[in-house]
């Protein structure tokens, strides 16, 4: 991130987002510089660490009801008025997952905690975030096969139980309301008719968009990648990438260049959407190099959490794959902050003396290690 200012299309740019992505280079400091950590101790964190967003939780619903009280409109509880103006709803179900994992994997639950776990199930489905909701239900599916330690009966009847106690979650309200709105534009300004949706195919294809097509989830990210290989193409960007941050003057050039819609009023134009999956994103700003980093980061996290066996390791490793294909997770500040700390607390970093004593004299550090 730091050498591509040399090359950045805009260094002012560049230089504004490194202070948000201090976090890579400050918490994996203090993670080396403090003595290494026990599973004890990693667990004692996540739950202080659940209970804490148990809390925020409860404080985001005590909130929708004071607005629904005033206003009447039941949109308070669900998505981003749930979570709040300054809180993306996507985000807060990822710092909530975590927490419910958590929860879910703790061997002597006490009554009050399968509340929690019920109260975060439900806030989570509530945030009607579709792509966190599929991977927590998949992960919690995987959680009572493989490591419960349940009879078989005992896992059929929960695992039945729960995915109908999931559906029923999933089609009340927002949640089945944002699944069907897959299939309908993403905003319709009042003063354009004759809507037209863009299908995967054309958003793909299509030279030329008019104010009239607009995209669901689907068809824009597919639009997103489309351009980000047209980038490829025109500009030798493979290695090096434009620069951290700076794709976003490209993806509004090509905006411009396919024409399309630019915002009317309090809709947001497409070209001020960067390309919401953080792999697409990598690549455009720092390049292969800067890409293949990312993959051996997250793949690193998922090997070293299956080679533990352990739940909230394995879950938070594969939450963070899945969470990359569709939000820039690392850039935004609170995402790089709540990746790199829990990512160093699963990777349980070593001091950085004894990485260099092993490194430098590794057959004394083994016969330290056996006294």
């Amino acid at each position: 991130m730091v050498l591509s200012l040399c090359w950045s299309l805009d260094s002012k740019i560049s230089l504004k987002a490194l202070g948000k992505e201090a976090s890579l280079v400050f918490i994996p400091l203090a993670f080396i510089l403090n003595r290494r950590l026990n599973r004890r101790a990693v667990d004692d964190i996540l739950k202080n660490y659940s209970l804490a967003m148990c809390l925020f939780c409860l404080y985001c619903i005590i909130r929708a009801t004071v607005r629904y009280s005033s206003s009447g409109n039941i949109d308070v509880f669900f998505y981003h008025e749930l979570s709040g103006p300054d809180l993306n709803a996507i985000y807060c179900s990822a710092l909530i997952s975590l927490a419910l994992f958590e929860f879910i994997s703790r061997k002597n639950k006490t009554f009050w905690g399968y509340i929690a776990t019920l109260f975060l199930l439900i806030m989570v489905f509530l945030l009607s975030s579709k792509n966190i909701i599929i991977i927590d239900v998949a992960l919690i599916i995987v959680y009572y096969i493989f490591f419960s330690g349940l009879t078989k009966k005992a896992i059929t009847i929960t695992v039945c139980l729960f995915c109908l106690f999931a559906s029923a979650l999933g089609y009340y309200g927002k949640i089945h309301e944002r699944i069907a709105h897959e299939m309908r534009p993403v905003a319709v300004p009042t003063d354009i008719t004759g809507v037209h949706n863009v299908t995967v195919g054309e958003a793909w294809k299509t030279d030329r968009f008019t104010n009239n097509h607009y995209f669901n989830g689907t068809a824009f990210r597919a639009y997103q990648i489309r351009i980000f290989t047209e980038m490829l193409q025109e500009d030798p960007i493979f290695f090096n990438g434009y620069g951290l941050n700076t794709s976003s003057i490209k993806v509004d050039q090509k905006a411009a260049e396919h024409n399309i819609f630019h915002g009317s009023g309090e809709v947001v134009g497409y070209n001020k959407y960067n390309f919401h999956n953080q792999y697409v994103e990598t690549f455009a700003d720092l390049g292969f190099f800067g890409f293949l980093i990312v993959i051996i980061i997250v793949l690193v996290n998922l090997i070293n959490g299956l080679t533990a066996k352990y739940f909230v390791h394995i879950a938070f490793a594969v939450l963070m794959i899945s969470l990359f294909l569709t939000e820039s997770f690392l850039w935004r500040q609170r995402g790089v902050v709540f990746f790199t700390l829990f990512y160093c607390l699963f990777n349980d970093l070593r001091p950085l003396s004894a990485r260099l004593l092993n490194l430098l004299r590794p057959n004394k550090v083994k016969e330290l290690e056996q006294v």
